[in-house]
C-alpha cells in the first residue's frame, strides 16, 4: 500500500464516519502551514494545533466546519530530538493523520474507530493497547479498557501512569486528558487522547463542560507497518530521497541527508529563510548540516537533486512545494556557508580538545553547526554536550543585546540583524517611522480581513516594511485600498503613541498582540496607538520594546506597495512611508 494510497484511504474512511447524534461527519481539513499562529511554538507539531481554539471554545466547530467532527493530515516539525535523527526512526519533519471531536463523540466512537481502521482497512493486527493507570487525585480510566475489551476480549491491555498515559505537560495550562495507545508489531501507531479535563496553572485538575478526541497517528510509522519494512527510511516515503545517495555513506549519515533534505524542503516553501534566529536558525542548522556532508562526498551527491526529488514526491500532496522557489535559496545559503566551509573544517581538525567555547566559536567564526562539531569532531568532541553549546550561544545573545541596548539608547535593537536593521541615526528614524507602521498595519489588516490575521513574521530597512500575516488567499484591489485608507486616516487623526509596562500575564490580559511569548521577559511594554484612556479610541496594542514615533502623524504617508504568497496560508506585504 502506497503513501498516497494510506493517505486516501484514511480521509475516506473518516469524511464517511459519524452522524446527527455524534456531530455530524468529519469535515477534511488541509494541513496548516509549519508556521503556526499559536505564538508559544516555533513549529507545528502536531495534528490538533490549528484547532486548539476549539477545545476552549474560543471558536465554533459548527460555523467553520459544519459539523464537530474533523480530519485531517498535518505536517508537523519537531527539533526536540534531532541529535537522534540518524537511528531507525527518528525524524524532524513528519505527518499525522488525525480525527478529532469538540464536543460531537468521546472515547467509545473514538477507540471503535480506531480499531475498524486498523484492524478491517489496514488489516493490520493489534499487539497490544495502553490506557491511564490512574495517579494522585485522577481516577484510572476504566472505561476505555472496558470499550477495548467489548470489542476483542482476548486484546492485551497495559496500563501506565501519567508520563506515558496521560497528555498535558505539568504546570501548562489547558485542556488534558488521558490517553490510549495502539501498537503493532512493538511500534506505537497511534495516540488517542482524551480531553476531559483543564489543567490550571497550579496543577489542579477540572473536568470539561465539553469533552473533546484529539488523535494522532504517524504516516511514516503506519507506512512502516503497511509496507512490511523494519524502519521509516524503507518506505516509499523516505526511501525515493535516500536511493539518491551513494552507498560509500554511512547509513547513519545517509538517513540524516534524507531526513533534513525533506524537512529543509518543507520549511523553505512554508516561507522559514535561513538566519540567525528563531525558525530561520533552526533551517540554517540543517541545511548547512548537509552541505558538510555534501562537501566531503566530494561530488558524490547534490543537494539541490536531493530536494528536487522530495518536491516530486509530495508535490501532489503539497502543490505549494511546485510553487515554491525552493532550489534558489538552497543555492544561495550554499553560496554563502562554501566562503567558510573549508577553513572551517580546517580549524575543526587542529582542534584537539573541543569543549562548548570552542564549538561556539567555530560556530560563530565559521558557522559550523554543533551538529557537525559533535559528529566530526568524534574523540576530540567526547565531552561536548548540547546543553553546554546552547550555554554558550545563550551568553552570546545576552552581551549583544546588551550592547544593542546602549548603542541605541534602550531600545533593544540590533544593528543589521533581526526584525530592524539601521546603519546611522538617520535610518534609525526612518525604521522607527516604519516600525510603528508595521504596529498598525496588523491592526489595520485585522479590521478589514477579520481575526484570521497573525503575524507571522516582519523585516524592516530604511527603504521599506516588510510584514507576513496569515491569511487563506490573495488580497483583493478594494481591501488593499481599505486597509491603505484606514492606515492614512488613522496616522492624520494624529493618535498619541504610548506604552504601559506591566507583568507578563498582566499584560496578556489587556488584549494586546504579542509574537513569540517565550522570548518576552517577566515585564512587558504593551505599546498603544491611541489613547487607552478613551474608550474606542486604541487603534492597536502590542507587546514591544520600542523604537516608536509618539505620534502617529510623524509616520507620514504610508502606500502599499506589494502584496504576495508566502507560503500556504501565509501571505506577505511591502509597503513604505513618504
Amino acid at each position: 500500500m502506497t503513501h498516497l494510497e494510506i493517505r486516501k484511504k484514511f480521509l475516506h474512511f473518516f469524511s464517511a464516519k459519524g452522524g446527527p447524534a455524534s456531530g455530524g461527519q468529519h469535515t477534511i481539513v488541509p494541513s496548516s502551514s509549519l508556521l503556526p499562529t499559536d505564538p508559544s511554538v516555533l513549529f507545528t507539531t502536531a495534528g490538533m494545533q490549528q484547532f486548539k481554539p476549539y477545545y476552549t471554545g474560543q471558536a465554533d466547530p459548527m460555523r467553520d466546519f459544519s459539523s464537530l467532527n474533523t480530519t485531517s493530515i498535518q505536517k508537523a516539525m519537531r527539533t526536540s530530538d534531532i541529535d537522534e535523527v540518524g537511528d531507525v526512526s527518528h525524524l524532524t519533519f513528519f505527518e499525522m493523520l488525525g480525527n478529532f471531536s469538540f464536543g460531537g463523540y468521546f472515547k467509545k466512537e473514538a477507540i471503535k474507530f480506531a480499531h475498524e481502521f486498523i484492524t478491517k482497512e489496514m488489516k493490520l493486527k493489534i499487539d497490544y493497547v495502553t490506557i491511564f493507570a490512574g495517579e494522585v487525585n485522577v481516577p484510572e480510566d476504566t472505561e476505555s479498557e472496558q470499550i477495548w475489551k467489548s470489542i476483542d476480549s482476548k486484546l492485551k491491555v497495559k496500563k501506565f501512569g501519567r508520563a506515558d498515559n496521560f497528555w498535558g505537560p505539568t504546570g501548562v495550562e489547558g485542556p488534558c486528558g488521558p490517553t490510549t495507545e495502539i501498537y503493532v508489531k512493538g511500534v506505537e501507531v497511534w495516540n488517542i487522547v482524551f480531553n476531559q479535563y483543564y489543567q490550571n496553572k497550579d496543577g489542579s485538575l477540572e473536568l470539561l463542560k465539553t469533552p473533546g478526541i484529539d488523535t494522532g497517528m504517524g504516516l511514516e510509522r503506519l507506512a512502516m507497518m503497511a509496507q512490511d519494512v523494519t524502519t521509516v527510511f524503507e518506505t516509499d516515503l523516505l526511501y525515493p530521497i535516500m536511493s539518491l545517495l551513494t552507498n560509500g555513506f554511512d547509513e547513519r549519515i545517509k538517513r540524516i541527508i534524507t531526513d533534513h533534505c525533506r524537512a529543509m524542503t518543507f520549511l523553505i516553501a512554508d516561507g522559514v529563510r535561513p538566519s540567525n534566529k528563531d525558525r530561520g536558525y533552526i533551517l540554517r542548522r540543517i541545511m548547512r548540516r548537509v552541505l558538510v556532508h555534501e562537501h566531503r562526498a566530494h561530488g558524490t551527491f547534490e543537494i539541490e537533486a536531493i530536494v528536487r526529488e522530495v518536491v516530486k514526491l509530495y508535490r501532489d500532496s503539497y502543490p505549494n512545494l511546485i510553487k515554491s522557489e525552493i532550489v534558489p535559496i538552497v543555492e544561495e545559503e550554499k553560496k554563502k556557508f562554501s566562503q567558510t566551509l573549508k577553513a572551517g573544517l580546517r580549524e575543526l581538525e587542529r582542534i584537539e580538545a573541543i569543549d562548548a567555547k570552542a564549538a561556539f566559536r567555530l560556530y560563530e567564526s565559521y558557522g559550523l553547526p554543533y551538529e557537525i562539531i559533535k559528529e566530526l569532531g568524534e574523540e576530540d568532541a567526547a565531552e561536548l554536550t548540547r546543553e553546554a553549546f546552547d550555554e554558550e550561544f545563550k551568553k552570546h545573545q545576552d552581551k549583544s543585546r546588551e550592547g544593542s541596548v546602549k548603542k541605541f539608547g534602550g531600545h533593544g535593537l540590533i544593528l543589521d540583524t533581526g526584525e530592524l536593521k539601521a546603519a546611522n541615526n538617520e535610518e534609525l528614524k526612518r525604521v522607527t517611522r516604519l516600525h510603528t507602521a508595521t504596529h498598525m498595519l496588523q491592526a489595520a489588516l485585522r479590521k478589514v480581513l477579520g481575526d484570521e490575521v497573525h503575524q507571522a513574521g516582519s523585516d524592516i530597512t530604511a527603504e521599506r516594511l516588510r510584514f507576513d500575516f496569515t491569511f487563506s488567499r490573495k488580497l483583493t484591489l478594494d481591501e488593499m485600498a481599505e486597509v491603505e485608507h484606514l492606515m492614512n486616516d488613522t496616522i492624520r487623526r494624529d493618535l498619541p503613541v504610548s506604552y504601559e509596562e506591566l507583568p507578563i500575564e498582566e499584560a496578556k490580559k489587556t488584549g494586546a498582540l504579542y509574537f513569540f511569548k517565550e522570548k518576552y521577559p517577566e515585564r512587558v511594554k504593551v505599546y498603544s496607538v491611541g489613547n487607552p484612556a478613551v474608550a474606542g479610541q486604541v487603534f492597536s496594542k502590542e507587546f514591544c520594546g520600542g523604537p516608536h514615533v509618539s505620534h502617529t502623524v510623524e509616520i507620514g504617508r504610508f502606500k502599499i506597495a506589494k502584496e504576495e504568497a508566502v507560503s500556504a496560508g501565509v501571505r506577505r506585504i511591502r509597503a513604505t512611508v513618504e
